[in-house]
């Protein structure tokens, strides 16, 4: 016997999982964090463009905290805050080779876009404090605290680009997983906003 497709299956249903504006989000951050990324380590030595894109992640982020605090409900911080039960329970069924068909994030997920968002906020913000002594690639803040601190948050500017790239590449990772393991496709509901589910799932099924 052939068993149905999800698309197939009376018990499952196409629903909206992200809505527009996260979706734009989500790749306009994706290729802000990419260029900042290659500007800052091979770019020109006057870094004005990648002053620029680090700008427009801070508006991003700023606009997904927003969000996560007004937006709908899957999208809202809250929706992706696990507590640790549930995370281990998570953990103990991850490996199966079945989908989750969770609406929102799974609790690993959630714990993951937490720290990958907190990585990208505390990089940014140090880069506005930086001063490198060359008298042309100085953060506009950084006049507002001390040369100590202009170092310090030169240093955290450079160390953390590459946790934001260690973070950027698990993140490809775990896609990968989801679609070659578990036979989970988590990159078209990123694009198309849609997703088929079990009838009557919820964020934190």
């Amino acid at each position: 016997m052939i068993r149905p497709s999800a698309a197939e299956d009376p018990n499952f249903e196409t629903v909206r999982v992200w809505d527009p504006l996260i979706r734009l989000f989500h790749w306009a951050l994706a290729l802000c964090v990419i260029v900042a990324w290659i500007l800052g380590k091979y770019g020109p030595d006057v870094m004005t463009l990648h002053f620029y894109f680090g700008y427009a992640v801070l508006g991003l982020l700023a606009f997904r905290l927003l969000w996560g605090l007004v937006g709908p409900a899957n999208v809202r911080v809250a929706s992706f805050v696990y507590g640790p039960v549930t995370v281990l329970v998570y953990l103990r069924q991850m490996f199966r080779r079945q989908p989750t068909y969770r609406l929102g994030h799974n609790p690993i997920g959630g714990f993951f876009a937490l720290v990958l968002l907190t990585v990208l906020m505390v990089h940014a913000v140090a880069g506005l404090f930086v001063d490198p002594e060359d008298y042309i690639n100085v953060g506009p803040l950084a006049h507002l605290v001390s040369d100590s601190l202009n170092r310090k948050a030169l240093y955290w500017h450079n160390t953390l680009s590459w946790y934001v790239l260690g973070l950027a590449a698990l993140h490809v990772a775990a896609i990968a997983f989801y679609a070659l393991w578990k036979r989970e496709d988590l990159v078209r509901p990123m694009i198309t906003g849609r997703k088929q589910v079990p009838k009557g799932a919820a964020p934190h099924n």
